[in-house]
């Protein structure tokens, strides 16, 4: 069985899930091994393994991860091809745009009327249809879903509606969030370019 090696400790993200992909892509069949140096890039290499179907064992080895993803040929391009078969939803029929949030308030120079209307857009989109497919949060959008943000209840209606919420990762790191986030979940630089990529529409509030 062959076996590759990605070791990705001290590069940024999105390259320990770019790198750990290339390295998946280019083998038939076998192990593909990624070492990392923080939860993050630990996190992130493990939502790419499940994205493609694949088993992932995590060691922690002493600061680092060793993520072990194990791709088996025919049976996961069997797996790959069910899971991106086109399904029916019956909430959902529509698909919505994706909307890319980059601050915690709507336009300046006003950011309390900013900070209200982001919160009156949120509790709006709660009421419209289609609803977006996926919001992104980055920079400070990331704050609205972080704890005491007053768009939390809008945010996890949302989420029920089916509307997938991600923030960025390395932007929870710098603002010191990475353990407020109540809504959504913890995405990457690579998982974001793919999903604006494959929307029908992008909307951009900022």
């Amino acid at each position: 069985m062959e076996e590759r090696r990605v070791d990705a400790r001290g590069l940024a993200c999105p390259l320990p899930v770019i790198e750990t992909k290339k390295a998946i892509e280019g083998l038939r069949c076998g192990k593909v091994i990624t070492l990392v140096d923080n939860a993050v890039a630990r996190d992130n290499v493990t939502k790419l393994a499940a994205s493609l179907n694949l088993p992932v064992d995590i060691v922690a080895a002493g600061n680092d991860f060793i993520l072990t993803i194990t791709k088996e040929g025919a049976l996961v391009e069997a797996r790959a091809a069910e899971s991106t078969a086109p399904v029916a939803s019956p909430e959902r029929l529509d698909k919505g745009p994706v909307i890319l949030i980059l601050s915690d308030s709507i336009g300046r120079p006003a950011e309390e009327l900013g900070q209200v209307l982001m919160r009156s857009f949120f509790y709006t989109l709660t009421e419209s249809t289609p609803a977006p497919e996926c919001i992104i949060l980055m920079n400070g959008g990331v704050r609205l879903a972080c704890s005491g943000a007053d768009t939390l209840p809008s945010l996890k209606t949302l989420e029920k509606q089916g509307v997938e919420i991600l923030a960025c990762g390395t932007c929870l790191d710098y603002l010191g969030l990475k353990d407020s986030l109540e809504a959504g979940t913890v995405s990457n630089m690579y998982t974001i370019v793919e999903r604006i990529l494959a929307a029908p529409k992008t909307i951009t509030v900022s």
